[in-house]
Protein backbone atom coordinates (compact mmCIF):
# COMPACT_ATOMS: atom_id res chain seq x y z
CA UNK A 1 0.00 0.00 0.00
CA UNK A 2 2.90 2.52 0.42
CA UNK A 3 2.95 3.67 -3.26
CA UNK A 4 -0.77 4.45 -3.10
CA UNK A 5 -0.34 6.09 0.30
CA UNK A 6 2.55 8.18 -1.04
CA UNK A 7 0.53 9.33 -4.06
CA UNK A 8 -2.33 10.38 -1.79
CA UNK A 9 0.14 12.31 0.38
CA UNK A 10 1.52 14.25 -2.61
CA UNK A 11 -1.97 15.30 -3.67
CA UNK A 12 -2.88 16.15 -0.06
CA UNK A 13 0.12 18.45 0.41
CA UNK A 14 -0.72 20.36 -2.77
CA UNK A 15 -4.33 20.59 -1.57
CA UNK A 16 -3.56 22.05 1.83
CA UNK A 17 -0.96 24.54 0.59
CA UNK A 18 -3.46 25.90 -1.94
CA UNK A 19 -6.17 25.86 0.73
CA UNK A 20 -3.97 27.89 3.10
CA UNK A 21 -3.67 30.46 0.34
CA UNK A 22 -7.48 30.47 -0.01
CA UNK A 23 -7.18 29.29 -3.63
CA UNK A 24 -10.14 27.63 -5.26
CA UNK A 25 -7.67 25.33 -7.04
CA UNK A 26 -7.07 23.33 -3.85
CA UNK A 27 -10.14 21.21 -4.59
CA UNK A 28 -8.96 19.05 -7.54
CA UNK A 29 -5.93 18.00 -5.50
CA UNK A 30 -8.12 17.37 -2.46
CA UNK A 31 -10.50 15.21 -4.46
CA UNK A 32 -7.63 13.08 -5.73
CA UNK A 33 -6.10 12.72 -2.25
CA UNK A 34 -9.29 11.70 -0.44
CA UNK A 35 -10.30 9.29 -3.19
CA UNK A 36 -7.00 7.46 -2.84
CA UNK A 37 -7.09 7.58 0.96
CA UNK A 38 -10.53 5.95 0.89
CA UNK A 39 -8.86 2.83 -0.49
CA UNK A 40 -5.93 3.04 1.95
CA UNK A 41 -8.17 3.35 5.01
CA UNK A 42 -10.50 0.54 3.98
CA UNK A 43 -7.45 -1.67 3.56
CA UNK A 44 -6.12 -0.82 7.05
CA UNK A 45 -9.54 -1.11 8.75
CA UNK A 46 -9.67 2.51 9.82
CA UNK A 47 -13.36 2.46 9.09
CA UNK A 48 -14.31 5.87 10.48
CA UNK A 49 -11.43 7.39 8.51
CA UNK A 50 -12.66 5.60 5.38
CA UNK A 51 -16.17 6.92 5.98
CA UNK A 52 -14.67 10.37 6.44
CA UNK A 53 -13.04 10.15 3.00
CA UNK A 54 -16.47 9.64 1.44
CA UNK A 55 -17.65 12.73 3.30
CA UNK A 56 -14.56 14.60 2.10
CA UNK A 57 -15.28 13.63 -1.51
CA UNK A 58 -18.72 15.21 -1.22
CA UNK A 59 -17.49 18.35 0.56
CA UNK A 60 -14.56 18.79 -1.82
CA UNK A 61 -16.95 18.74 -4.78
CA UNK A 62 -19.39 21.07 -3.01
CA UNK A 63 -16.60 23.41 -1.89
CA UNK A 64 -15.12 23.61 -5.37
CA UNK A 65 -18.48 24.55 -6.83
CA UNK A 66 -19.23 27.08 -4.08
CA UNK A 67 -15.79 28.69 -3.92
CA UNK A 68 -15.66 29.08 -7.73
CA UNK A 69 -18.85 31.18 -7.54
CA UNK A 70 -17.44 33.61 -4.96
CA UNK A 71 -13.72 33.73 -5.72
CA UNK A 72 -12.16 37.06 -6.63
CA UNK A 73 -10.08 37.70 -9.76
CA UNK A 74 -7.09 35.93 -8.14
CA UNK A 75 -9.22 32.84 -7.39
CA UNK A 76 -9.16 33.64 -3.66
CA UNK A 77 -12.10 33.71 -1.24
CA UNK A 78 -12.88 35.93 1.74
CA UNK A 79 -12.91 34.41 5.24
CA UNK A 80 -14.75 35.26 8.48
CA UNK A 81 -15.08 34.21 12.13
CA UNK A 82 -17.90 32.59 14.13
CA UNK A 83 -19.93 33.97 17.05
CA UNK A 84 -19.34 32.50 20.51
CA UNK A 85 -22.79 30.87 20.56
CA UNK A 86 -22.10 29.22 17.22
CA UNK A 87 -18.77 27.88 18.53
CA UNK A 88 -20.53 26.33 21.56
CA UNK A 89 -23.19 24.69 19.39
CA UNK A 90 -20.58 23.32 17.00
CA UNK A 91 -18.51 21.92 19.89
CA UNK A 92 -21.58 20.15 21.33
CA UNK A 93 -22.56 18.67 17.97
CA UNK A 94 -19.00 17.48 17.34
CA UNK A 95 -18.78 15.81 20.76
CA UNK A 96 -22.15 14.08 20.24
CA UNK A 97 -21.06 12.90 16.80
CA UNK A 98 -17.80 11.47 18.18
CA UNK A 99 -19.64 9.64 20.95
CA UNK A 100 -22.22 8.15 18.59
CA UNK A 101 -19.66 7.09 15.99
CA UNK A 102 -17.40 5.64 18.69
CA UNK A 103 -20.27 3.59 20.12
CA UNK A 104 -21.30 2.32 16.70
CA UNK A 105 -17.83 1.35 15.51
CA UNK A 106 -16.70 -0.15 18.83
CA UNK A 107 -19.79 -2.35 19.15
CA UNK A 108 -20.68 -3.25 15.57
CA UNK A 109 -17.46 -3.37 13.52
CA UNK A 110 -13.94 -4.73 13.63
CA UNK A 111 -12.50 -1.20 13.54
CA UNK A 112 -8.84 -1.12 14.56
CA UNK A 113 -9.01 1.92 16.89
CA UNK A 114 -12.71 2.81 17.14
CA UNK A 115 -12.73 5.60 19.75
CA UNK A 116 -9.71 7.58 18.55
CA UNK A 117 -10.78 7.08 14.94
CA UNK A 118 -14.31 8.30 15.77
CA UNK A 119 -13.10 11.38 17.64
CA UNK A 120 -10.69 12.23 14.87
CA UNK A 121 -13.37 11.70 12.23
CA UNK A 122 -15.90 13.92 14.01
CA UNK A 123 -13.37 16.71 14.54
CA UNK A 124 -12.27 16.39 10.90
CA UNK A 125 -15.83 16.60 9.61
CA UNK A 126 -16.45 19.73 11.67
CA UNK A 127 -13.18 21.28 10.55
CA UNK A 128 -13.98 20.45 6.93
CA UNK A 129 -17.41 22.07 7.13
CA UNK A 130 -15.89 25.17 8.72
CA UNK A 131 -13.23 25.24 6.01
CA UNK A 132 -15.83 24.99 3.26
CA UNK A 133 -17.71 27.80 5.03
CA UNK A 134 -14.48 29.83 5.03
CA UNK A 135 -14.32 30.17 8.83
CA UNK A 136 -11.03 30.94 10.57
CA UNK A 137 -12.00 28.58 13.42
CA UNK A 138 -11.44 25.63 11.10
CA UNK A 139 -7.69 25.92 11.56
CA UNK A 140 -7.37 25.41 15.33
CA UNK A 141 -9.53 22.30 14.83
CA UNK A 142 -7.20 21.14 12.06
CA UNK A 143 -4.28 21.57 14.48
CA UNK A 144 -6.02 19.19 16.93
CA UNK A 145 -6.97 16.78 14.12
CA UNK A 146 -3.39 16.70 12.89
CA UNK A 147 -2.06 15.93 16.37
CA UNK A 148 -4.59 13.10 16.82
CA UNK A 149 -3.93 11.81 13.31
CA UNK A 150 -0.22 11.44 13.94
CA UNK A 151 -0.95 9.00 16.76
CA UNK A 152 -3.79 7.26 14.96
CA UNK A 153 -1.92 6.58 11.74
CA UNK A 154 1.29 5.63 13.54
CA UNK A 155 -0.72 3.02 15.47
CA UNK A 156 -1.56 1.41 12.13
CA UNK A 157 2.00 1.69 10.72
CA UNK A 158 0.88 4.16 8.04
CA UNK A 159 4.25 5.92 8.21
CA UNK A 160 3.88 8.08 5.11
CA UNK A 161 0.50 9.30 6.33
CA UNK A 162 1.91 9.86 9.83
CA UNK A 163 4.65 12.04 8.34
CA UNK A 164 2.08 13.79 6.16
CA UNK A 165 0.07 14.78 9.22
CA UNK A 166 3.25 16.14 10.79
CA UNK A 167 3.59 18.38 7.73
CA UNK A 168 -0.13 19.19 7.93
CA UNK A 169 0.35 20.26 11.54
CA UNK A 170 2.90 22.86 10.49
CA UNK A 171 0.81 23.99 7.53
CA UNK A 172 -2.34 24.26 9.67
CA UNK A 173 -0.58 26.61 12.10
CA UNK A 174 0.60 28.69 9.12
CA UNK A 175 -2.91 28.58 7.59
CA UNK A 176 -4.47 29.71 10.85
CA UNK A 177 -2.14 32.70 10.86
CA UNK A 178 -2.90 33.50 7.18
CA UNK A 179 -6.66 33.23 7.58
CA UNK A 180 -6.71 35.30 10.78
CA UNK A 181 -4.85 38.04 8.90
CA UNK A 182 -7.26 37.78 5.97
CA UNK A 183 -10.35 37.97 8.23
Amino acid sequence: MPPLEALAAVFAIANIILLARRSVWNFPFGLAAVSIYLIVFIDTKLLSAALLQGFFILTQAWGWWQWRRIADDDDKVAVATLSTLCKVRIAAATAASALLLGLLTSRHTDAAVPWLDAANTSLSATAQLLTMGRRVEAWPLWVIVNLLSIGLYASQALWITTALYGVFLLISVWSWWLWRRAA
